[in-house]
């Protein structure tokens, strides 16, 4: 062999060599899911390192073991920015094997998922993210979205307060994806209640000073300040609002997306009062205490969002079709899942759509008094529940494409 055909020779031996644990791990006999999310900015707290646990614990009721194969837990931080979510996502399908990626966090970072999911037929179990175009201009015959979306959270929030007397609105709203859905969808229940919104003013990411915002807020004299942001955003909103006497001085204020870590935050007494919609509540059965006290073993003793409860939900689910199936090829998971009704410690016999929307029951509750709060994340008192089939955007008006018309 002449010099010239050693070093090719070598070339291609390195390139194997360097291919081989690539290949190996995507071919391995190993389930693997990726929890890819924010752990560190202003969903770290309702999503966050929680909703690895929560994957765990779906993987604990299987055994840790599918098929013959282990369930094996990755995670990553994709900071909120969409880039970093669809390199990921890219790399964890492409080169380490991962069969499903769960939460995703903000919605411009789930789309940027999304898309790399559907490029390479693997599911996506949609939690953090709450646009709903997820199941609509966006669906994906690989996506399900669980949780709760900006249709009902929209829904259930405005059309309550709306009904009760406040007719006019004026949003402080999230500048990106999620923030402009949620505004979108609940002007839609507004208006259709007989309201109408008289203002709207956009905040960043990450926002401290919602100063200006609020002195707009409280100049419009609308009944209501809406406010269409979510994790410490709407924390830091609503410290604010009271520093600035917004309630007092006779105008309402409406969380639309207000997680059980938000009340814990802020204090039952800052809180008391407020209207918020969930999926989930730790306390609502003996089912979801003991849950509850599983998730809290591992996470000191803090309570479940309804992201890590939906997160726990979505992969025990997928881990049931793959059980069901006998293989996890992408495709026919996805089918079986749809196939499937979701059954789990608070979904019973819950029906996914075509359009990938998971039917949870949804929640109007009200955070309780000082006095009314008995024990410790004794936050919320029932005001109505309202059945899946009622609370998501029906399939008559979806733009989804894979809905039959």
């Amino acid at each position: 062999m002449n010099t010239t055909k050693k070093r090719f020779a070598a070339a291609a031996l390195g390139m194997a060599l360097a291919a081989a644990p690539v290949a190996a791990r995507a071919a391995d006999d190993v389930i693997r899911i990726g929890i890819l999310n924010d752990q560190s900015g202003v969903f770290a707290d309702n999503g966050g390192r929680g909703s690895v646990v929560a994957a765990r614990l779906a993987a604990e009721d299987f055994a840790n073991e599918v098929i013959g194969q282990r369930i094996e837990i990755i995670d990553a931080d994709h900071q909120n920015k969409a880039d970093i979510a669809s390199a990921t996502a890219r790399k964890w399908f492409d080169t380490q094997g991962v069969d499903l990626i769960a939460d995703g966090a903000a919605s411009s970072a789930g789309f940027a998922i999304l898309e790399a999911a559907k490029e390479r037929k693997k599911i996506f179990i949609v939690n953090g993210p709450a646009s709903s175009d997820f199941t609509g201009k966006a669906c994906s015959p690989y996506s399900f979205h669980f949780t709760y979306d900006t249709y009902a959270l929209a829904k259930i929030t405005s059309q309550a307060i709306t009904k009760a007397g406040g007719k006019s609105w004026y949003f402080i709203t999230a500048d990106y994806a999620f923030g402009h859905a949620l505004q979108r969808d609940a002007t839609k229940f507004i208006e259709a209640a007989g309201g109408k919104v008289v203002g709207q003013a956009a905040h960043p990411l990450g926002t401290n000073d919602f100063s200006s915002f609020l002195l707009q807020a409280q100049a419009s004299k609308a009944n209501v300040v809406g406010l269409a942001t979510s994790g410490r955003d709407v924390q830091t909103a609503i410290k604010q609002a009271g520093e600035f006497g917004i309630v007092e001085g006779g105008q309402k204020l409406a969380g639309l997306l207000v997680f059980i870590t938000d009340v814990k935050a802020l204090g039952v007494k800052a809180a008391q009062g407020l209207q918020v919609t969930t999926s989930f509540y730790w306390d609502l059965t003996d089912e979801t205490r003991a849950w509850t006290k599983r998730f809290q073993a591992q996470m000191g003793g803090r309570v479940p969002s309804m992201i890590h409860a939906g997160v726990y939900s979505g992969v025990k689910h997928y881990l049931a079709a793959v059980k069901a199936l006998g293989n996890k090829d992408g495709e026919k998971v996805a089918a079986k899942m749809h196939e499937m009704k979701v059954n789990d410690m608070y979904n019973k016999d819950v029906v996914i759509r075509p359009d990938g929307r998971v039917l949870h029951d949804m929640y109007l509750m009200q955070v309780k008094t000082p006095a009314e709060s008995k024990y410790e994340f004794d936050y919320y008192k029932t005001v109505e529940r309202f059945p899946g089939s009622e609370s998501y955007r029906p399939l008559s008006e979806s733009e989804c494409p894979l809905v039959k018309r």
